[in-house]
């Protein structure tokens, strides 16, 4: 019986990343060549006051710190400019500058378009703007943009050499020979401009004048990346397998941690018969980027064709848990498991594979080999003749009756990465994915961290920004520049009645911090003694005090009977309300995921749901007597979130939003539930801004998704 052998795949998915150079490549250092970055002189320290901003000071500052890598603060910066003087284009363009420095190519092209929109004759906001567009797949419009740029300066290499290798993604050869010769009468030493000619000429199929132009380039920089992974490609389709491993090398000596690199020398080395070569890279890709599908993948056909198939079945599994629609990886592991003699368990799989391709006929035939191990004749034969119909019709007449053959006739893979192929719900079950099998360290990123460059790089565990309480702690430092304030609460800390300040805060600093446990016990016998000694003339005040107390220390029963006798004595408490809602919430989550112990608790879980309620009730409390408080509604929303609610969670965000239009966290988790429903463009919109508000989070989940 015919079945599709494994290694015919492997041939298919190894030799993908090796056809089209990086565009993120041609970015040195974080900034791309030819676009204006010089650092203001300007270093003196600025902080955030009430008094009038001097935007052109911050404007310096930001592009100062822009050049040392810090994108992030540098944004910070660039708000505050556009904040006092929004009718500077450079705050703009700057801000663009960094956001593309963060794969926020949205941000990069939006930013950008309000640059040229106050200065038509930015030129760089045009090359900005173009280089987005090519990392965008967006050519035609990144074309356009170089073709604008050159009015102005019509001699500028970079324009010149965008625009060719635009040309080059549309596959307008003629226009890009014309502007890549342009480009090289002007700039005969341009080693970059030597490599996208090569580039022109193998896609013209001059192999010869490719390979002279790839060594005039490398005579001139033995650093350039691009050109060695483009005489891997051209010697691996001589097969020249060895000449390929040595380009392959220098390319990896340059860039030792880039993953895909050691997929593709993996590639090379298994057409080189070096078998244990080839399973080291994949493991070392894996080591570097456990979330490789292609080395997990690939790694599993390896071990397959060496037998390893206990191993195999693993990595063909977790490609599946990360990628459910992967069909090689679902067909491939019924092989595995055919050969291995777990017959029942490579049905499931070949039945789901004719399922999604009924006219998938090496499915059947193979569906037939596993009823004949388990003895049942009758489904055999049923399979066999099924199969056997397909290929008759097919031989009779191919074109009304054609065999499925997903896209292995057509010599690519299924890739989640094409959002024209994916469905909303498909796009909406890969993000959870990301959020129910994270295997990264980090919850959350801290700017206290100091985090820098390339922050989209740092794989984070996927969650919604945490819902508000109060405290007696001060907040952590952020990068939060928002208005939201809290009337009831600033006006309960002038009035006197309580020793300790109280803020509003997103973290409870306590289960490891001994100092700051004992310091909250303090507090607590503080007002327990004065309840005490008050006896029935206790204050509602030094209720609420204790049980801010217990709530800080996760003793939830205990801070939701203080707050409430609070609440009870004074109906209007909002503070009081505020934070008996977080308890109630609380309490509710952390039952949840008792329950769910061991397994990761999922959004939905209906534990809990009358705390949820209550929770809920005393915050609708809350907004009847205060409509417009910010931090009420985003509470509001993660309850609605936790609960899978995602259309109401999106509607109270909303309303945070419209009360403070810089509030990050906001829009961060209205993206992820815009995420959770497949509204890939909503979503990617508030995950933007969320990020340029100082949510770093933002830009991993952006990269990871897109």
């Amino acid at each position: 019986m015919p079945l599709t052998t494994v290694r015919h795949l492997h041939n298919i998915l190894s030799t993908l990343t090796l056809h089209r150079p990086s565009l993120g490549s041609l970015i040195k250092g974080g900034v791309i060549p030819g676009i204006a970055m010089a650092a203001a002189c300007i270093t003196i320290p600025w902080t955030p006051a009430k008094a009038q901003v001097n935007a052109e000071q911050v404007l310096n500052i930001g592009r100062n710190v822009l050049s040392m890598e810090d994108y992030l603060l540098a944004i910070q910066y660039f708000n505050l400019a556009i904040k006092a003087k929004p009718y500077l284009a450079d705050a703009y363009y700057f801000r663009g500058l960094a956001k593309l420095s963060l794969d926020d190519y949205d941000g990069a092209v939006a930013d950008c378009t309000r640059a040229l929109e106050r200065n038509k004759f930015k030129s760089d906001a045009y090359k900005v703007r173009g280089f987005a567009y090519l990392n965008q797949h967006k050519d035609s419009l990144a074309v356009v943009d170089f073709k604008k740029g050159l009015e102005y300066n019509p001699t500028d290499k970079y324009f010149l050499y965008y625009k060719g290798i635009g040309e080059l993604e549309l596959d307008r050869l003629e226009a890009a020979d014309s502007t890549l010769a342009t480009l090289m009468r002007l700039n005969p030493k341009f080693e970059d401009g030597y490599v996208a000619r090569a580039r022109l000429r193998a896609l013209e199929g001059d192999t010869v004048a490719a390979r002279q132009d790839l060594d005039l380039a490398l005579r001139q920089s033995k650093s350039l990346i691009n050109a060695y992974l483009m005489k891997v490609d051209l010697a691996q389709k001589q097969k020249d397998w060895e000449e390929a491993l040595q380009n392959m090398d220098e390319a990896i000596r340059l860039r030792p941690d880039d993953a895909d690199f050691y997929v593709n020398r993996a590639y090379l080395r298994y057409n080189n018969e070096d078998f244990f070569g080839a399973m080291s890279d994949y493991n070392y890709a894996l080591d570097l980027d456990p979330e490789s599908r292609s080395a997990r993948f690939n790694r599993a056909l390896l071990r397959t064709e060496v037998k390893e198939l206990a191993k195999a079945d693993e990595d063909f599994t977790e490609v599946l848990r990360r990628d459910p629609h992967n069909f090689y990886a679902l067909y491939n592991r019924a092989l595995v498991n055919l050969e291995m003699g777990n017959y029942r368990k490579a049905l499931e799989d070949f039945s789901e594979t004719s399922r999604r391709f009924p006219r998938f006929h090496p499915a059947y035939y193979a569906m037939a080999e596993c009823y004949r191990q388990l003895g049942n004749t009758s489904l055999m034969v049923e399979n066999i003749k099924k199969a056997d119909r397909l290929v008759e019709s097919y031989v009779k007449n191919p074109t009304k009756n054609p065999l499925d053959r997903p896209t292995i006739a057509a010599g690519k893979t299924h890739s989640r990465e094409d959002s024209e192929e994916e469905t909303d719900e498909q796009f909406a079950d890969r993000f959870n994915q990301l959020i129910t099998h994270s295997d990264v360290g980090d919850t959350q990123l801290s700017y206290n961290d100091r985090i820098k460059g390339r922050v989209q790089d740092r794989n984070i565990q996927v969650q919604p920004a945490p819902a508000y309480t109060l405290s007696f702690f001060p907040p952590e430092a952020s990068l939060r520049q928002g208005a939201t304030g809290y009337r009831d609460l600033e006006s309960l800390n002038h009035s006197g009645w309580l020793t300790n300040k109280v803020y509003v805060v997103t973290d409870q600093r306590t289960s490891s911090d001994k100092p700051s446990l004992q310091h909250i016990l303090n507090i607590k016998e503080r007002y327990s003694s004065a309840i005490e000694d008050a006896g029935e003339n206790s204050r509602p005040i030094d209720y609420f005090a204790r049980g801010l107390s217990s709530a800080m220390m996760r003793d939830y029963g205990s801070a939701i009977a203080d707050l409430s006798i609070a609440v009870e004595t004074t109906d209007d408490f909002t503070p009081a309300l505020f934070a008996r809602a977080f308890a109630y919430y609380s309490r509710a989550q952390y039952r949840s995921k008792e329950e769910a112990e061991p397994a990761t608790a999922l959004p939905g879980v209906h534990s809990g749901l009358g705390d949820m309620r209550n929770a809920m009730d005393d915050l609708d409390l809350i907004l009847r007597i205060i409509p417009d408080f910010t931090y009420a509604w985003f509470n509001k929303g993660s309850i609605y979130y936790a609960l899978a609610d995602y259309t109401s969670a999106i509607q109270c965000y909303t309303e945070a939003i419209n009360n403070d239009s810089e509030f990050g966290e906001a829009y961060f988790n209205r993206g992820l539930a815009y995420m959770m429903q497949g509204n890939r463009r909503q979503a990617f919109a508030d995950l933007s801004k969320a990020g340029e508000l100082g949510v770093l989070q933002s830009y991993n989940i952006i990269k990871r998704m897109k």
